[in-house]
Parts: structure tokens; C-alpha cells; sequence
């Protein structure tokens, strides 16, 4: 039934991803206009590092001390706030305006597993509700993209960084009239060893669950090729509005997070990520293969499998890890997955994909760069680590109590 909590968290996940896509998309093409193309790897890495940094020690913070929507009120207008500096940055120098992003994306990405612990906390059906409310997010993202790119015509401007900063601000007052969700474990005495989140770690001792871990980080360092350079390819092939286009992969998205709790019927969890990182080998084959003609279809459809590549790998993952862990920990289990994934996976990657287009790019000013290898090799990296994940992933996951 639809609640008007469930309402709620559905308009916090709606502002959240909002406030992601309207810069995370377009922020090369801007930098590649503002002359910073080089530190575009960096642009995408800062994210990562925040993410190393914030969600153990924020998400004890969540769990031990204040209410998970006080938190993520804070944190979403101080990242509003810093955002609004990154066009006075970028006029400064590259290095400051890295220093805004990163800065911003310290707020940002605890949000990531707090909005996913506030959700879980208030719902009792995770595959059949947790999809709903976050599809809400999916559509953010899209929108974001849309006004930003088509509206907007902001690519290439300062605008993107104001309506980030706009979005942020709401979010952040919104957030004090979500679900009051207190801390789960207060009161409870703070050791060292959960300090540095030895609670979360303590779930690797699950050979299914330290597989799925392992696969997670290495499968995002080929993804980040996606992110940091999936906009740039798009304007390269010919297509005007890159963030548009690639809010075609949100709109997927749609469709697969609806259809998600009769996918987890069918298919379980093994076969719902297996499925996910497949999806990420044929993008990347279809890049590759478009770039010798700029095929506009193949780049098309790489981007229109979005649906299935985040939303079978990372909203599975985030279900099945709140399975494996207890209440007590939700915070930083959460956070554990964030930042394997969207921490040390996707900042190495970035930086590993960054070598492999400086690599593949020719000095001369007037030569293109060769697209189809800087596909090609996270095609057949993350083929691999599919491979990997068949044969060692073994895990019977059972509905979750009450008690759990």
C-alpha cells in the first residue's frame, strides 16, 4: 500500500539522485569547454576518495547518536552551500575547482547510505518495496538531466553547479520532515574496533558475502569508464545534449526497478547480479564497435542498459547485503558497501581509465582518440571478473525477519 511515508522517503530518493545527476553527467563536457579535460579522471575520482573517507564514521554517527534524517538534513545543505563555489573555482584554477567537487561530494556520498538506511529501516517487504521507493530516485536523476541539459542547455555552464546547489538546499530542509529514525544502537558502549568498522567487516567472515564484496570492487574499476567517460563519447559520435542522451539509461532504469521484485522471484540473487555485470561487458562491446562509424544506435543502446546494469548490481547488492547484516549495524554495513564500491572501486578505476584514454589518446592536436581499445579493455575486464563471480558465489538468501 502506498503510504504517505512511503511517499515521503520516495520524494527524499527523488531529491537525492537529483541533486547527483544534475553534475555528475555533464561535469566533463564542462571541464573539457573550461579547458580541464586533463583532470577530468580526478573529477570523477574526488567522489571516491569522499566515499573512503565519510561512511564508517558517519554511519556510526547514524547509528549510535542522531536520527538518520538529522544527519542527512546537514549534510545535504552543507554540500548545497560548498556547490555553489565551483564556478568561481573553475575560473581560479583546475585545482580549486577539484577541491569544490571533492568538498562537495564529502557531504554527498554518506548521503548515499543513509538514505538507503532510513529507507530500510521504515519499510518490511525490502524486494517488493525498496524498488518503489527507489525508482523515485531513478526519476530525479532523469529529470536532473533533462532540465539541466535540455532545458537548461547547460553542459558547457555554470548552471548546473546552481541547480545542484538548489536541490541540495531542499533536500536538506526536507529532510527534518522524513520519518523520525532513530538511532538503533544508542546507548550502547563505542569501541575502537567499531570506530573503524570492524562490525561491517566481520561479514566477510560469510564466504558467499566476501565474494560478492571482492567481485563488487573489482567489477567497478572497469565501470568507471561509464561514468567518467560515457557523456564525453556520446557528444563525440555526434549527439547534441549529452546529458539528455544519457538520461535514457535512468529511463531504462524505470522500467527494470519496477519489474525488480519479479526478477528476485525468478532469478535470485546470484543471477540478478550475474545478469547486472554481464550487461556492463555487452555496453562496452557496443562502444567499442560504434566508434569506427560513430554508430549512433549501438551507443544508444550501450546507454539504454543502464536498467539492467545498476539496478540488478547495485540495488541487489544493497538488498542483499541489509540481508546478511543485523539491525545494529545497517549503517555501516551500508556504508561498507558504498565504499567498496563507489569508493575504492570506482577511485581506482577512475584513475586506471584515466591512463588507459591518455594512453590510447594521440598527442598531436588534431588526432582522435582511439575509443574503441579505451572500451574494448574494460569490456574484457569486466568479463572476466563475471567469469569469477559465476564459479565462486554460492549464497541461498532467505527472507529476512523482524528479528534480523
Amino acid at each position: 500500500m502506498f503510504s504517505l511515508n512511503t511517499l515521503r522517503l520516495g520524494i527524499m530518493m527523488f531529491l537525492q539522485f537529483f541533486v547527483w545527476g544534475a553534475w555528475y553527467v555533464t561535469v566533463g563536457n564542462y571541464m573539457t569547454e573550461h579547458e580541464m579535460s586533463d583532470w577530468i579522471g580526478w573529477a570523477y575520482t574526488v567522489a571516491p576518495i569522499a566515499a573512503i573517507i565519510s561512511p564508517f564514521f558517519l554511519g556510526m554517527i547514524a547509528d549510535r547518536f542522531f536520527a538518520s534524517e538529522r544527519v542527512l538534513g546537514v549534510l545535504h545543505l552543507l554540500g548545497g552551500l560548498i556547490m555553489l563555489a565551483a564556478p568561481t573555482a573553475a575560473e581560479s584554477s583546475s585545482e580549486a575547482f577539484i577541491l569544490v567537487l571533492f568538498l562537495h561530494t564529502l557531504c554527498y556520498m554518506p548521503t548515499l547510505g543513509l538514505t538507503n538506511t532510513l529507507t530500510f529501516h521504515n519499510i518490511t517487504n525490502q524486494e517488493k518495496e525498496f524498488p518503489i521507493i527507489r525508482v523515485f530516485g531513478t526519476v530525479g536523476w532523469i529529470v536532473a538531466g533533462i532540465l539541466v541539459s535540455a532545458v537548461l542547455n547547460a553542459d558547457f555552464t555554470d548552471t548546473q553547479f546552481y541547480v545542484t546547489a538548489a536541490a541540495a538546499g531542499l533536500l536538506g530542509v526536507f529532510s527534518f520532515f522524513l520519518p523520525h529514525t532513530p538511532p538503533p544502537a544508542k546507548g550502547k558502549k563505542i569501541t575502537f574496533g567499531e570506530i573503524v568498522g570492524i562490525d561491517a567487516l566481520s561479514l566477510l567472515k560469510q564466504p558467499s558475502f566476501a565474494v560478492f564484496i571482492i567481485a563488487s570492487f573489482l567489477i567497478c574499476i572497469p565501470l568507471a569508464a561509464y561514468y567518467a567517460f560515457a557523456p564525453v563519447f556520446t557528444a563525440k559520435v555526434g549527439f547534441e545534449d549529452p546529458g539528455f542522451i544519457m538520461s535514457f539509461g535512468q529511463m531504462s532504469e524505470i522500467f527494470f526497478m519496477l519489474a525488480m521484485p519479479l526478477f528476485f522471484a525468478r532469478l535470485g540473487v546470484k543471477w540478478m547480479l550475474l545478469v547486472g555485470m554481464i550487461a556492463w561487458v555487452v555496453r562496452y562491446g557496443l562502444f567499442a564497435a560504434a566508434d569506427a562509424n560513430d554508430t549512433l544506435w549501438m551507443v544508444l543502446g550501450g546507454i539504454i542498459l543502464h536498467g539492467i546494469c545498476y539496478d540488478f548490481f547495485f540495488v541487489t547488492g544493497f538488498i542483499y547485503t541489509d540481508k546478511k547484516c543485523s539491525k545494529e549495524i545497517r549503517g555501516q554495513a551500508q556504508g561498507f558497501l558504498v565504499l567498496v564500491t563507489q569508493g575504492l572501486g570506482l577511485g581506482i578505476g577512475a584513475q586506471v581509465m584515466q591512463a588507459i584514454k591518455f594512453r590510447y589518446t594521440p598527442s598531436s592536436p588534431d588526432a582522435v582518440a582511439d575509443w574503441q581499445m579505451i572500451w574494448l579493455i574494460p569490456c574484457l575486464g569486466a568479463a572476466a571478473i563475471a567469469v569469477f563471480f559465476f564459479l565462486a558465489f554460492h549464497d541461498r538468501v532467505l527472507p529476512k525477519t523482524d528479528e534480523t
